[in-house]
């Protein structure tokens, strides 16, 4: 692994995604990007940037581009998220989250590569959060124990990695899948009368400052396991709260329920979220709370135009 400082390319997998986006935003000002997803084209662009479409379970799919751009830093932000979905269809969640990050760890030990790996709250049981990065995983839904997986993988391959786990992203992105907020925004500007969980407490994170964190990460030569969240713990009804005075829809038709009444397919964990001193005290970059981040957010929808 060469020292951060002669760091000059970066492969980011999942670069359509809403923090596959931001990531590529933040790395091609600084170092030649090459984005990588299963869409045939580009989301966005940047300069410095290139775009290969292929899955990342295809093994050597994946050994072929990284032989052909040789990046110093792999960011993978590809993963089967859908929570409910992974409870469905379970090979494929396997194949995905824990499949495509065995072949980028087996690329990263043949050519001395650093992977940086996205993770979740959702590896523990919601039983006591928030959490920090040395509490005992336990994770309640499929989607949860095929992260949990993942993570293992990485850490008995004896490369060199760094471990951001975060929660709740949101933000504003370019034909990305809705997040929460962009599922609140559509929802109540129709009119649409929402009935949101009081009982699930996350520490909701804005994509874009995610991004930062991860930028200033790489740049340290960060490595191990560290926490990344928004500077707020709160319910999802108390977020989908904060988002209607922010975008100035009608609270009235916002209403308070419980989780079991939403027959999901995967349990939730109840108090999620996760501790992030070790994260601030080792980043200049600052953690947002609800307030700031749906500015944030807002401002970079006025000028993108984007939703």
């Amino acid at each position: 692994m060469k020292c951060a400082g002669s760091i000059e390319t970066i492969l980011i997998t999942g670069a359509n995604g809403l923090l596959g986006q931001k990531l590529c935003g933040h790395f091609s000002s600084s170092y030649k990007v090459i984005a990588t997803d299963l869409h045939p084209e580009n989301f966005v662009s940047f300069p410095n940037l290139s775009y290969e479409n292929f899955d990342l379970t295809d093994g050597r799919a994946l050994e072929f581009h990284v032989r052909f751009y040789n990046p110093e830093v792999i960011l993978n932000a590809a993963a089967y998220t859908d929570v409910d979905g992974c409870e469905i269809n379970r090979d494929q969640a396997w194949a995905v989250n824990v499949g495509g990050v065995r072949n980028l760890v087996g690329v990263c030990r043949e050519h001395k590569i650093k992977l940086v790996h996205l993770s979740t709250d959702y590896i523990f049981d919601g039983e006591k959060g928030p959490y920090s990065e040395d509490d005992l995983p336990h994770p309640v839904s499929f989607y949860g124990k095929t992260k949990l997986e993942s993570e293992n993988v990485i850490k008995q391959s004896e490369i060199d990695f760094l471990i951001v786990r975060t929660n709740v992203l949101y933000g504003f992105g370019k034909k990305v899948k809705k997040n929460f907020l962009l599922w609140l925004i559509e929802k109540l500007s129709a009119g649409v009368k929402l009935e949101i969980v009081n009982d699930q407490l996350n520490n909701p994170t804005l994509a874009d400052n995610l991004s930062e964190c991860i930028l200033e990460m790489v740049q340290k030569d960060m490595s191990g396991m560290f926490h990344i969240g928004g500077a707020e713990y709160l319910s999802r009804y108390d977020f989908a709260l904060k988002v209607a005075d922010k975008f100035e829809f009608d609270k009235a038709n916002i209403s308070a329920t419980k989780t079991e009444f939403l027959n999901q397919k995967a349990k939730r964990p109840s108090r999620g979220g996760l501790k992030t001193e070790k994260a601030q005290k080792a980043l200049q970059t600052k953690l947002l709370n609800i307030e700031e981040g749906l500015d944030q957010a807002k401002q970079s929808q006025k000028e993108k135009e984007i939703l």
